[in-house]
């Protein structure tokens, strides 16, 4: 039996990405941003109100939560984060909710030449009908991942109100810093407690994702010699010039995201600060496999040591550090989580579908770290700008995929 959720995701998926809460890579503390706990003491008080038990906001800026098991069954985890991206505006966001979707171009109030079209985006042509949730036109939506939590919020809801239905015990876990790759403490695994997990931090309908990216994030300091300019003839070593030097020496046209698909990898510059005398590069590196990601690494420092060799004057170093791995070197021994996934999609009538994700997840983290965590969709749609759209109907469908998942799981148990 499908429910009808469509209104009750509508106003949670509103209210919570109005709310600001874009984390920040720079800043050292856990949450990154202090806004984030605007969210995350919401949902502390939503998920006490609905009648959830063990609610607590964790120092490392989780909440946690449970529904108590109304039959045996193994202990699933669901998971949703509340940061939204860096990489765009995300604050004063405004959604809007477009009823009834008419197939047509879709414009923005607050930037009258931003065009969100089914011509260029062909899943939108499919959402004829339905009831379609932008932003305002200069700020990102931020259904990543606040779809994923409006998900979770509305069937934890169901759930307790109906205990009839037959579920085991129930894990929930809201995160902060997952745009920025820190949302999993080494403390959650054993906090959350569960046997598997699932994120809902996807996009369109049916897809399961049991491969990520693996991960890693680089800096490279190039000191130069600095002194004043008037008299910098053959003593100045000019950092930002080395610092270009470098960025152009990195392959242009085979290894950057604008260039690679499908299973291949990139080396990412994402930003660059600092002056003459002292130039940071930050960089992601990212591969589906061990050896093609350590040796875009290798690549870098090679690169690296080429341009300090040109001018030994000059100080370059070059620091790697890991983020995540590819999920499938540890979902692929035990698939538990993502056939009970697949199952449930095909008993809600649908294909599931699984493409390795040109990205990463906390189920990344959280299944390297020995809780397997396959992603499961929202319907999210251009995440990370301003054109991203989600449809209503396509949460609910999602909703159904969370509600299904736990009566399967109790069922073969």
């Amino acid at each position: 039996m499908r429910h009808d959720f469509d209104q009750e995701l509508e106003e949670r998926l509103v209210r919570y990405a109005a709310i600001d809460s874009q984390s920040h890579e720079d800043s050292p503390s856990s949450p990154s941003t202090e806004i984030q706990f605007d969210v995350l003491r919401l949902l502390e008080t939503e998920l006490r109100e609905i009648g959830a038990q063990d609610v607590q906001l964790t120092d490392y800026g989780v909440v946690l939560a449970t529904i108590p098991g109304t039959t045996p069954g193994p202990t699933i985890g669901f998971l949703a984060h509340v940061d939204t991206a860096p990489q765009f505006n995300a604050s004063g966001v405004k959604p809007r909710v477009i009823h009834g979707y008419n197939g047509g171009e879709i414009t923005f109030p607050d930037d009258p030449a931003l065009r969100l079209s089914p011509e260029e985006f062909p899943y939108l042509a499919e959402k004829q009908g339905h009831d379609i949730i932008t932003a305002s036109g200069t700020t990102l939506l931020g259904a990543d991942d606040k779809a994923g939590i409006a998900i979770i919020m509305t069937a934890a809801r169901h759930l307790l109100a109906n205990p009839e239905l037959p579920h085991g015990p129930i894990r929930i876990a809201f995160t902060p810093d997952e745009e920025i790759g820190r949302g999993v403490s080494q403390r959650l695994p054993k906090d959350l407690g569960v046997d598997f997990a699932y994120t809902f931090d996807g996009g369109r309908v049916g897809e399961i994702e049991c491969e990520t990216f693996s991960a890693d994030a680089a800096e490279v300091t190039v000191t130069g010699v600095s002194i004043h300019p008037g008299f910098a003839k053959d003593k100045m070593v000019n950092a930002t010039h080395l610092a270009a030097k470098i960025v152009q020496t990195l392959p242009q046209v085979t290894m950057t995201p604008e260039t690679t698909s499908g299973r291949e990898g990139f080396l990412h510059v994402t930003d660059m600060t600092g002056g003459s005398s002292e130039m940071k590069i930050r960089l992601i590196l990212r591969d589906f496999e061990r050896d093609g990601l350590e040796a875009k690494g290798a690549l870098l420092k090679q690169v690296c040591e080429a341009v300090q060799a040109t001018e030994p004057r000059a100080t370059i170093s070059c620091e790697i550090r890991p983020q995540y791995r590819n999920m499938w070197y540890w979902l692929e021994e035990d698939m538990t989580p993502v056939d009970l996934a697949r199952d449930a999609c095909s008993k809600l009538g649908f294909d599931p579908v699984s493409i390795p994700i040109r990205g990463g997840t906390d189920g990344s983290r959280l299944t390297e770290m020995g809780v397997p965590t396959p992603n499961l969709f929202t319907g999210m749609q251009n995440i990370h700008g301003p054109l991203e759209w989600i449809s209503v109907q396509d949460m609910a469908v999602a909703t159904e995929l969370c509600l299904t998942l736990t009566g399967l799981a109790a069922e073969k148990r």
